[in-house]
Protein backbone atom coordinates (compact mmCIF):
# COMPACT_ATOMS: atom_id res chain seq x y z
CA UNK A 1 0.00 0.00 0.00
CA UNK A 2 1.34 3.62 -0.81
CA UNK A 3 3.07 6.28 1.65
CA UNK A 4 0.06 8.76 0.33
CA UNK A 5 -2.78 6.18 1.61
CA UNK A 6 -1.35 5.57 4.55
CA UNK A 7 -0.90 9.20 5.44
CA UNK A 8 -4.69 9.67 4.55
CA UNK A 9 -5.50 7.14 6.95
CA UNK A 10 -3.68 8.57 9.23
CA UNK A 11 -5.12 12.09 8.88
CA UNK A 12 -8.87 10.87 8.68
CA UNK A 13 -7.93 8.65 12.05
CA UNK A 14 -11.27 6.56 11.30
CA UNK A 15 -10.70 4.04 14.50
CA UNK A 16 -10.87 7.68 17.23
CA UNK A 17 -14.70 7.57 15.91
CA UNK A 18 -15.64 4.23 17.71
CA UNK A 19 -13.60 5.85 21.30
CA UNK A 20 -15.15 9.20 21.01
CA UNK A 21 -11.61 11.01 20.40
CA UNK A 22 -10.97 13.93 18.10
CA UNK A 23 -9.53 13.64 15.16
CA UNK A 24 -6.37 16.04 15.05
CA UNK A 25 -4.19 17.50 12.24
CA UNK A 26 -0.64 15.27 12.38
CA UNK A 27 2.61 16.92 12.16
CA UNK A 28 3.80 15.49 9.13
CA UNK A 29 6.76 17.17 6.88
CA UNK A 30 5.40 20.06 5.24
CA UNK A 31 5.39 20.17 1.77
CA UNK A 32 7.33 22.23 -0.79
CA UNK A 33 6.60 25.89 0.05
CA UNK A 34 7.74 29.20 1.02
CA UNK A 35 7.88 30.46 4.66
CA UNK A 36 4.96 32.58 5.65
CA UNK A 37 5.37 35.66 7.43
CA UNK A 38 4.34 34.74 11.11
CA UNK A 39 5.54 37.26 12.96
CA UNK A 40 3.13 38.53 16.10
CA UNK A 41 -0.51 36.17 16.22
CA UNK A 42 -3.20 36.10 13.30
CA UNK A 43 -6.50 34.24 13.07
CA UNK A 44 -8.89 33.47 10.22
CA UNK A 45 -12.80 32.27 11.18
CA UNK A 46 -14.86 31.39 8.56
CA UNK A 47 -17.94 31.00 9.29
CA UNK A 48 -20.25 28.93 6.89
CA UNK A 49 -24.02 29.38 6.71
CA UNK A 50 -25.20 26.14 5.01
CA UNK A 51 -27.88 26.02 2.88
CA UNK A 52 -27.21 29.53 0.80
CA UNK A 53 -27.81 32.70 1.97
CA UNK A 54 -30.21 35.12 -0.09
CA UNK A 55 -28.22 37.90 -0.24
CA UNK A 56 -30.99 40.26 -1.88
CA UNK A 57 -32.84 39.82 1.23
CA UNK A 58 -29.46 41.00 3.24
CA UNK A 59 -28.39 44.15 1.98
CA UNK A 60 -31.30 45.53 0.68
CA UNK A 61 -31.67 48.56 -1.67
CA UNK A 62 -32.74 51.97 0.12
CA UNK A 63 -32.71 54.62 -1.96
CA UNK A 64 -36.43 55.05 -3.10
CA UNK A 65 -36.16 54.45 -6.70
CA UNK A 66 -33.99 51.09 -6.37
CA UNK A 67 -36.25 49.75 -3.33
CA UNK A 68 -39.47 50.06 -5.56
CA UNK A 69 -38.19 48.74 -8.02
CA UNK A 70 -36.99 45.67 -5.41
CA UNK A 71 -40.24 45.49 -3.67
CA UNK A 72 -42.27 45.01 -6.72
CA UNK A 73 -40.45 42.31 -8.25
CA UNK A 74 -40.22 40.44 -4.37
CA UNK A 75 -44.06 41.77 -3.59
CA UNK A 76 -45.06 38.13 -2.47
CA UNK A 77 -42.10 38.01 -0.33
CA UNK A 78 -42.41 41.22 1.65
CA UNK A 79 -46.27 40.58 1.98
CA UNK A 80 -45.13 37.92 4.48
CA UNK A 81 -43.15 40.04 6.29
CA UNK A 82 -45.93 42.41 6.30
CA UNK A 83 -48.18 39.21 7.99
CA UNK A 84 -45.37 38.75 10.73
CA UNK A 85 -46.43 39.72 14.36
CA UNK A 86 -44.95 43.30 14.87
CA UNK A 87 -45.56 44.06 11.17
CA UNK A 88 -42.67 43.93 8.53
CA UNK A 89 -39.02 44.99 9.06
CA UNK A 90 -38.96 45.05 5.42
CA UNK A 91 -40.19 48.22 5.02
CA UNK A 92 -38.09 51.30 3.89
CA UNK A 93 -38.80 53.06 7.01
CA UNK A 94 -37.65 50.48 9.54
CA UNK A 95 -34.11 49.27 7.22
CA UNK A 96 -31.09 50.35 8.86
CA UNK A 97 -29.46 52.60 5.81
CA UNK A 98 -25.48 52.33 5.34
CA UNK A 99 -23.34 55.20 4.78
CA UNK A 100 -19.93 53.45 3.13
CA UNK A 101 -17.09 55.80 2.87
CA UNK A 102 -17.34 54.93 -0.61
CA UNK A 103 -20.94 55.50 -1.58
CA UNK A 104 -19.72 57.90 -4.47
CA UNK A 105 -18.91 54.44 -6.50
CA UNK A 106 -22.39 53.49 -6.57
CA UNK A 107 -24.19 56.36 -8.40
CA UNK A 108 -26.19 57.51 -5.94
CA UNK A 109 -27.77 53.93 -5.17
CA UNK A 110 -28.42 53.53 -1.52
CA UNK A 111 -28.61 50.18 1.09
CA UNK A 112 -29.13 48.78 3.69
CA UNK A 113 -29.61 46.11 6.52
CA UNK A 114 -32.30 43.99 8.24
CA UNK A 115 -33.03 44.93 12.18
CA UNK A 116 -32.17 41.44 13.11
CA UNK A 117 -28.60 42.77 11.82
CA UNK A 118 -27.95 45.40 13.82
CA UNK A 119 -24.94 44.67 15.83
CA UNK A 120 -23.16 44.38 12.16
CA UNK A 121 -24.81 47.40 11.02
CA UNK A 122 -22.94 48.56 14.63
CA UNK A 123 -19.67 47.24 13.54
CA UNK A 124 -20.08 48.21 10.28
CA UNK A 125 -20.46 51.90 11.04
CA UNK A 126 -17.50 52.04 13.17
CA UNK A 127 -15.33 50.98 10.73
CA UNK A 128 -14.85 47.28 12.19
CA UNK A 129 -16.76 45.50 9.42
CA UNK A 130 -17.19 45.85 5.71
CA UNK A 131 -19.20 44.07 3.20
CA UNK A 132 -17.66 42.09 -0.08
CA UNK A 133 -21.04 41.99 -2.58
CA UNK A 134 -21.45 39.76 -5.13
CA UNK A 135 -18.79 37.09 -4.56
CA UNK A 136 -18.95 33.45 -5.62
CA UNK A 137 -16.58 30.52 -7.41
CA UNK A 138 -15.21 31.63 -10.45
CA UNK A 139 -12.62 29.98 -13.10
CA UNK A 140 -11.84 33.17 -15.19
CA UNK A 141 -13.96 36.42 -15.05
CA UNK A 142 -17.53 35.71 -16.88
CA UNK A 143 -19.79 38.42 -18.45
CA UNK A 144 -23.39 37.41 -18.84
CA UNK A 145 -23.14 36.95 -22.73
CA UNK A 146 -20.09 34.55 -21.97
CA UNK A 147 -22.54 32.74 -19.65
CA UNK A 148 -25.24 32.38 -22.27
CA UNK A 149 -22.72 31.15 -25.04
CA UNK A 150 -20.19 29.49 -23.06
CA UNK A 151 -17.54 31.21 -24.11
CA UNK A 152 -15.85 31.21 -20.49
CA UNK A 153 -15.25 28.75 -18.13
CA UNK A 154 -17.77 28.53 -15.54
CA UNK A 155 -17.59 26.01 -12.35
CA UNK A 156 -18.75 22.45 -12.23
CA UNK A 157 -22.37 21.82 -10.92
CA UNK A 158 -23.28 25.04 -10.24
CA UNK A 159 -26.76 25.66 -8.05
CA UNK A 160 -25.97 22.14 -6.20
CA UNK A 161 -25.70 22.60 -2.48
CA UNK A 162 -22.82 19.70 -1.68
CA UNK A 163 -21.10 21.06 -4.91
CA UNK A 164 -20.99 24.72 -4.47
CA UNK A 165 -19.97 24.05 -0.54
CA UNK A 166 -17.03 22.27 -1.94
CA UNK A 167 -16.16 24.89 -4.43
CA UNK A 168 -16.17 28.04 -2.38
CA UNK A 169 -14.10 26.17 0.32
CA UNK A 170 -11.56 23.94 -2.47
CA UNK A 171 -12.40 25.71 -5.89
CA UNK A 172 -13.74 22.29 -6.82
CA UNK A 173 -16.89 20.40 -6.27
CA UNK A 174 -17.37 17.60 -3.80
CA UNK A 175 -14.46 15.33 -3.66
CA UNK A 176 -12.02 18.12 -4.06
CA UNK A 177 -8.46 17.33 -2.20
CA UNK A 178 -7.86 20.39 -0.94
CA UNK A 179 -9.40 23.08 0.87
CA UNK A 180 -7.86 27.10 0.72
CA UNK A 181 -7.80 27.20 4.41
CA UNK A 182 -5.92 24.10 4.92
CA UNK A 183 -3.52 25.79 1.87
CA UNK A 184 -3.00 28.58 4.50
CA UNK A 185 -2.43 26.30 7.07
CA UNK A 186 -0.03 24.58 5.48
CA UNK A 187 2.70 27.82 4.97
CA UNK A 188 1.59 28.18 8.48
CA UNK A 189 3.10 25.10 9.38
CA UNK A 190 6.14 24.96 7.11
CA UNK A 191 7.10 28.13 8.41
CA UNK A 192 7.06 26.40 11.30
CA UNK A 193 4.52 29.12 12.98
CA UNK A 194 2.80 27.43 15.43
CA UNK A 195 4.66 25.19 18.66
CA UNK A 196 2.46 22.63 17.72
CA UNK A 197 1.24 22.11 14.03
CA UNK A 198 -1.98 20.28 15.06
CA UNK A 199 -3.46 23.70 16.35
CA UNK A 200 -3.16 25.44 13.25
CA UNK A 201 -6.64 24.38 11.65
CA UNK A 202 -9.61 24.33 14.03
CA UNK A 203 -12.77 22.99 13.24
CA UNK A 204 -15.86 23.42 15.84
CA UNK A 205 -17.73 21.92 12.70
CA UNK A 206 -16.01 18.46 11.85
CA UNK A 207 -14.28 17.34 9.59
CA UNK A 208 -14.23 19.81 6.47
CA UNK A 209 -12.93 20.49 3.23
CA UNK A 210 -11.90 23.59 3.82
CA UNK A 211 -9.08 23.13 6.54
CA UNK A 212 -7.58 19.85 4.48
CA UNK A 213 -3.94 21.24 3.50
CA UNK A 214 -1.26 18.63 1.76
CA UNK A 215 -0.13 18.55 5.56
CA UNK A 216 -2.92 20.56 7.36
CA UNK A 217 -6.34 18.94 8.98
CA UNK A 218 -8.75 19.82 10.87
CA UNK A 219 -8.26 19.29 14.63
CA UNK A 220 -11.90 18.88 16.02
CA UNK A 221 -13.36 20.45 18.74
CA UNK A 222 -16.75 20.24 20.56
CA UNK A 223 -18.58 23.34 22.46
CA UNK A 224 -17.00 22.42 25.88
CA UNK A 225 -13.65 22.20 24.54
CA UNK A 226 -11.64 18.60 22.90
CA UNK A 227 -13.23 15.33 23.09
CA UNK A 228 -11.80 12.54 25.30
CA UNK A 229 -12.09 8.77 25.43
CA UNK A 230 -14.70 8.82 28.01
CA UNK A 231 -13.48 4.98 28.62
CA UNK A 232 -10.43 6.23 29.88
CA UNK A 233 -11.11 9.68 31.43
CA UNK A 234 -13.27 8.24 33.86
CA UNK A 235 -11.93 7.22 37.33
CA UNK A 236 -13.95 4.09 37.23
CA UNK A 237 -15.72 1.99 35.16
CA UNK A 238 -18.40 -0.82 35.92
CA UNK A 239 -17.58 -0.50 39.21
CA UNK A 240 -14.26 -0.88 38.57
CA UNK A 241 -11.22 1.89 39.34
CA UNK A 242 -8.26 -0.37 37.35
CA UNK A 243 -10.38 -0.74 34.37
CA UNK A 244 -9.71 2.98 32.62
CA UNK A 245 -6.31 2.38 33.30
CA UNK A 246 -6.28 -1.13 31.84
CA UNK A 247 -8.52 0.33 28.28
CA UNK A 248 -6.10 3.17 28.14
CA UNK A 249 -3.30 0.58 28.39
CA UNK A 250 -4.83 -1.18 25.93
CA UNK A 251 -5.61 1.75 23.12
CA UNK A 252 -2.13 3.51 23.21
CA UNK A 253 -0.32 0.16 23.55
CA UNK A 254 1.67 0.69 26.78
CA UNK A 255 3.90 -2.43 26.17
CA UNK A 256 4.96 -1.88 22.86
CA UNK A 257 3.05 -5.65 21.63
CA UNK A 258 1.62 -4.44 18.44
CA UNK A 259 3.93 -5.21 15.27
CA UNK A 260 1.80 -4.87 12.62
CA UNK A 261 2.72 -1.62 10.64
CA UNK A 262 -1.11 -0.28 10.67
CA UNK A 263 -1.67 -0.90 14.48
CA UNK A 264 1.19 0.75 14.63
CA UNK A 265 0.06 4.43 13.46
CA UNK A 266 -3.31 3.76 14.88
CA UNK A 267 -2.06 3.32 18.49
CA UNK A 268 0.60 6.72 17.27
CA UNK A 269 -2.83 8.81 16.54
CA UNK A 270 -4.52 7.18 19.77
CA UNK A 271 -1.30 8.42 21.84
CA UNK A 272 -0.79 11.84 20.17
CA UNK A 273 -4.67 12.49 20.35
CA UNK A 274 -4.91 11.61 24.20
CA UNK A 275 -1.91 13.56 24.76
CA UNK A 276 -3.17 16.74 22.93
CA UNK A 277 -6.57 16.81 23.90
CA UNK A 278 -5.21 16.54 27.76
CA UNK A 279 -2.86 19.43 27.01
CA UNK A 280 -5.37 21.85 25.39
CA UNK A 281 -8.01 21.07 28.16
CA UNK A 282 -5.42 22.36 31.04
CA UNK A 283 -4.52 25.55 28.93
CA UNK A 284 -8.22 26.34 28.37
CA UNK A 285 -8.91 25.59 32.02
CA UNK A 286 -6.18 27.83 33.01
CA UNK A 287 -7.61 31.13 31.11
CA UNK A 288 -10.31 33.86 32.81
CA UNK A 289 -14.22 33.90 31.80
CA UNK A 290 -14.83 36.41 29.31
CA UNK A 291 -17.12 39.23 30.37
CA UNK A 292 -18.38 39.58 26.70
CA UNK A 293 -21.82 37.01 27.05
CA UNK A 294 -22.37 34.88 23.98
CA UNK A 295 -25.81 33.56 23.24
CA UNK A 296 -27.09 30.10 23.86
CA UNK A 297 -27.38 29.41 19.80
CA UNK A 298 -25.19 27.34 18.64
CA UNK A 299 -23.13 29.37 16.21
CA UNK A 300 -22.29 31.52 19.20
CA UNK A 301 -21.50 28.58 21.49
CA UNK A 302 -18.89 27.94 18.68
CA UNK A 303 -17.67 31.10 18.19
CA UNK A 304 -17.26 31.33 22.10
CA UNK A 305 -14.96 28.11 22.13
CA UNK A 306 -12.91 29.99 19.54
CA UNK A 307 -12.34 32.85 21.62
CA UNK A 308 -11.66 30.67 24.30
CA UNK A 309 -8.76 29.11 22.07
CA UNK A 310 -7.91 32.41 21.30
CA UNK A 311 -7.14 33.01 24.55
CA UNK A 312 -4.75 30.00 24.99
CA UNK A 313 -2.63 31.14 21.86
CA UNK A 314 0.17 31.77 24.13
CA UNK A 315 -0.23 28.70 26.46
CA UNK A 316 -0.01 26.74 23.06
CA UNK A 317 2.49 28.12 21.25
CA UNK A 318 0.14 29.47 18.41
CA UNK A 319 0.71 32.72 16.09
CA UNK A 320 -1.12 31.61 13.49
CA UNK A 321 -5.26 29.60 13.60
CA UNK A 322 -7.18 29.51 11.37
CA UNK A 323 -11.15 28.34 12.68
CA UNK A 324 -14.07 26.85 11.13
CA UNK A 325 -17.68 27.15 12.27
CA UNK A 326 -21.03 26.79 10.68
CA UNK A 327 -24.30 27.28 11.27
CA UNK A 328 -27.55 26.10 8.75
CA UNK A 329 -30.95 26.52 8.25
CA UNK A 330 -29.97 29.06 5.02
CA UNK A 331 -32.08 27.15 2.10
CA UNK A 332 -34.78 29.20 2.40
CA UNK A 333 -37.38 27.79 -0.47
CA UNK A 334 -40.22 28.07 1.63
CA UNK A 335 -41.48 30.93 4.41
CA UNK A 336 -38.66 32.11 4.09
CA UNK A 337 -39.71 35.48 5.91
CA UNK A 338 -40.46 33.11 8.86
CA UNK A 339 -37.11 31.97 9.19
CA UNK A 340 -34.77 34.69 7.89
CA UNK A 341 -34.96 36.97 10.84
CA UNK A 342 -34.08 34.38 13.11
CA UNK A 343 -31.15 32.97 11.10
CA UNK A 344 -30.01 37.19 10.76
CA UNK A 345 -30.41 37.79 14.39
CA UNK A 346 -28.13 34.67 15.45
CA UNK A 347 -25.66 35.20 13.00
CA UNK A 348 -24.87 39.38 13.77
CA UNK A 349 -24.95 38.81 17.71
CA UNK A 350 -22.70 35.78 17.46
CA UNK A 351 -20.48 37.66 15.31
CA UNK A 352 -20.72 41.05 16.96
CA UNK A 353 -20.29 38.80 20.72
CA UNK A 354 -17.06 37.13 18.95
CA UNK A 355 -15.71 40.45 18.15
CA UNK A 356 -16.14 42.06 21.68
CA UNK A 357 -14.58 39.38 22.91
CA UNK A 358 -11.43 39.64 20.98
CA UNK A 359 -11.82 43.28 22.04
CA UNK A 360 -11.06 42.38 25.64
CA UNK A 361 -8.65 39.48 24.59
CA UNK A 362 -6.51 42.93 23.16
CA UNK A 363 -6.24 41.05 19.61
CA UNK A 364 -8.95 42.83 17.75
CA UNK A 365 -6.71 43.64 15.23
CA UNK A 366 -4.90 40.39 14.82
CA UNK A 367 -8.26 38.06 14.05
CA UNK A 368 -10.84 38.37 11.25
CA UNK A 369 -14.28 36.58 10.84
CA UNK A 370 -15.99 36.21 7.44
CA UNK A 371 -19.09 34.92 5.75
CA UNK A 372 -19.50 31.88 3.20
CA UNK A 373 -22.20 30.28 2.16
CA UNK A 374 -23.18 27.52 -0.81
CA UNK A 375 -24.44 30.52 -2.75
CA UNK A 376 -26.59 33.38 -3.06
CA UNK A 377 -30.58 33.04 -4.09
CA UNK A 378 -32.41 34.09 -6.89
CA UNK A 379 -33.68 37.56 -6.92
CA UNK A 380 -37.36 35.97 -8.21
CA UNK A 381 -39.60 35.01 -5.89
CA UNK A 382 -40.91 31.10 -5.32
CA UNK A 383 -43.85 32.61 -3.40
CA UNK A 384 -43.09 32.69 -0.10
CA UNK A 385 -39.30 31.73 -0.93
CA UNK A 386 -36.21 31.87 -3.12
CA UNK A 387 -34.60 29.49 -4.91
CA UNK A 388 -30.68 28.49 -5.74
CA UNK A 389 -28.27 31.48 -6.84
CA UNK A 390 -24.66 31.72 -7.12
CA UNK A 391 -23.05 35.21 -6.33
CA UNK A 392 -23.57 36.47 -2.88
CA UNK A 393 -22.97 39.34 -0.53
CA UNK A 394 -20.77 38.35 2.49
CA UNK A 395 -19.50 39.98 5.83
CA UNK A 396 -15.53 40.73 7.30
CA UNK A 397 -15.35 41.88 10.54
CA UNK A 398 -12.03 42.88 12.40
CA UNK A 399 -9.95 45.63 13.29
CA UNK A 400 -7.92 45.38 10.56
CA UNK A 401 -10.45 45.51 8.13
CA UNK A 402 -10.59 48.56 5.83
CA UNK A 403 -14.85 48.64 6.85
CA UNK A 404 -17.63 50.92 6.52
CA UNK A 405 -17.37 49.95 3.00
CA UNK A 406 -18.90 48.00 0.33
CA UNK A 407 -16.07 46.63 -1.54
CA UNK A 408 -16.81 45.04 -5.27
CA UNK A 409 -19.93 45.79 -7.61
CA UNK A 410 -23.03 46.04 -6.53
CA UNK A 411 -25.59 44.46 -9.05
CA UNK A 412 -29.17 46.19 -9.27
CA UNK A 413 -32.44 44.45 -7.99
CA UNK A 414 -33.72 43.81 -11.50
CA UNK A 415 -33.35 41.30 -13.90
CA UNK A 416 -30.97 40.87 -17.65
CA UNK A 417 -28.35 43.26 -16.49
CA UNK A 418 -24.32 42.10 -16.82
CA UNK A 419 -24.01 40.49 -14.19
CA UNK A 420 -27.78 38.45 -14.22
CA UNK A 421 -27.29 34.48 -14.87
CA UNK A 422 -31.30 34.54 -15.42
CA UNK A 423 -33.86 35.26 -12.40
CA UNK A 424 -31.87 37.61 -11.13
CA UNK A 425 -29.05 34.96 -9.83
CA UNK A 426 -25.85 36.64 -9.77
CA UNK A 427 -22.36 36.02 -11.65
CA UNK A 428 -20.13 36.59 -9.29
CA UNK A 429 -18.05 40.01 -9.90
CA UNK A 430 -15.48 39.28 -7.56
CA UNK A 431 -14.19 35.71 -7.04
CA UNK A 432 -13.52 33.51 -4.03
CA UNK A 433 -9.95 33.43 -4.90
CA UNK A 434 -9.67 37.31 -5.33
CA UNK A 435 -11.71 37.39 -1.70
CA UNK A 436 -9.16 34.50 -0.35
CA UNK A 437 -6.24 36.55 -1.87
CA UNK A 438 -6.21 39.51 0.08
CA UNK A 439 -7.57 37.27 3.53
CA UNK A 440 -4.22 35.22 2.79
CA UNK A 441 -1.52 38.23 2.33
CA UNK A 442 -3.25 39.79 5.95
CA UNK A 443 -2.89 35.95 7.22
CA UNK A 444 1.04 36.63 6.31
CA UNK A 445 1.44 35.10 2.96
CA UNK A 446 3.78 36.26 0.03
CA UNK A 447 2.63 36.70 -3.50
CA UNK A 448 3.93 34.18 -4.63
CA UNK A 449 2.36 31.89 -1.53
CA UNK A 450 -0.59 33.09 -2.45
CA UNK A 451 -0.03 31.94 -5.70
CA UNK A 452 0.85 28.11 -4.99
CA UNK A 453 -2.51 28.51 -2.45
CA UNK A 454 -4.77 29.66 -5.02
CA UNK A 455 -4.08 28.50 -8.34
CA UNK A 456 -6.95 30.68 -9.96
CA UNK A 457 -5.87 33.89 -8.72
CA UNK A 458 -3.83 34.54 -11.66
CA UNK A 459 -7.10 34.51 -14.02
CA UNK A 460 -8.13 37.80 -11.95
CA UNK A 461 -7.30 41.50 -11.80
CA UNK A 462 -5.68 40.04 -8.42
CA UNK A 463 -6.72 40.22 -4.62
CA UNK A 464 -9.56 42.87 -3.59
CA UNK A 465 -8.88 46.10 -0.97
CA UNK A 466 -9.80 44.60 2.38
CA UNK A 467 -7.56 45.74 4.94
CA UNK A 468 -6.03 48.60 6.51
CA UNK A 469 -2.62 49.01 5.17
CA UNK A 470 -1.55 49.71 8.47
CA UNK A 471 -2.51 45.91 9.01
CA UNK A 472 0.06 44.66 6.54
CA UNK A 473 2.43 41.95 8.20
Amino acid sequence: MSSITRRHILKTAGLLGAYGASPFAMNLLPFNALAATTTGYRALVCIFLYGGMDCHDTVIPYDTTSYNQYSSIRQTLLADYNGLPGGSSRTQARLLALSPTNASNFGGRQFALGEALTPIHQLFNNGSAAIVSNVGPLIEPLTRAEWRSDAARKPARLFSHNDQQSTWMAAAPEGASFGWGGRLADMAIAAQANADASFTAISLSGNVIYLVGETAAAFSLGLNGPAQINSISRTSLYNSQSLPGRISDLVQDTQNQRQNLFERDVVDVHRRSITLNRDLEVALSSQPPFTTVFGADGLSQQLQMVARMISARSTLGASRQIFFVSTGGYDTHALQAQSLTGLHASLAGAMRAFYDATVELGVENDVTAFTASDFGRTLAVNGDGTDHGWGSHHFVVGGSVNGNRIVGDMPPPAFDHTYDSGNGRLIPSTSVEQFAASIAAWFGLSSAEVQTALPNIGNFAGPIDLFNASSSV
